[in-house]
């Protein structure tokens, strides 16, 4: 039995027209991918909007939630919120195919849609690379401050520009020709 059949969204059967579904998502969601995650106790809603068309399918999905992150610099937890929308067009065909972005084919045969990679790789791309707290003080900023390595930088860079004479020589050889 597939482990995401729980995500899929049933369209055979349903009529023309909008159908709303809604998903709760936990840690045991992401435990499901057996990757490890930036973040704990997801506590995130789904909620995913079928437009059935003849031909194709429309689908919105909104997530909404919140995240628990560790802060970079107190190292600290707090909430991330999550949210999101994303818009999929799903054609028939032979074969799947997800090679746009935007519209996905699936075989002609299929009766469900399974939206988990979907609110996978959304969420996952909605943490930041930088996890700073909202409730980071001015004190914590001035440490970090003071002990960022922007002098040792600066001097680096001059010590680039600075210019070997051995290499001024060669230099005016070039030019001279």
């Amino acid at each position: 039995m597939d482990k995401l059949r729980n995500y899929d969204v049933s369209f055979s059967g349903l009529k023309n027209g909008k159908h709303e579904f809604k998903f709760e998502i936990d840690k045991t969601f992401f435990q499901l991918f057996d990757t490890e995650q930036e973040f704990t106790n997801p506590r995130i809603i789904v909620n995913v909007l079928l437009d059935k068309h003849t031909t194709f399918l429309e689908f919105e999905i909104k997530i909404n939630g919140l995240v628990e992150l560790v802060c970079d610099i107190t190292n600290e937890d707090f909430d991330y919120p999550i949210e999101n929308e994303i818009k999929i067009l799903v054609n028939f065909g032979e074969e799947y195919d997800d090679s746009n972005e935007d519209v996905i084919t699936i075989p002609t045969g299929d009766h469900a849609f399974n939206v988990a990679h979907l609110i996978y790789e959304n969420v996952m791309l909605s943490i930041p690379m930088k996890k700073i707290s909202p409730n980071i003080n001015e004190e914590d900023l001035k440490i970090l401050d003071q002990f960022s390595p922007k002098e040792i930088e600066e001097a680096e860079e001059e010590k680039e520009h600075e210019s070997d004479p051995r290499w001024d020589a060669l230099r005016k050889l070039r030019d001279n020709n």
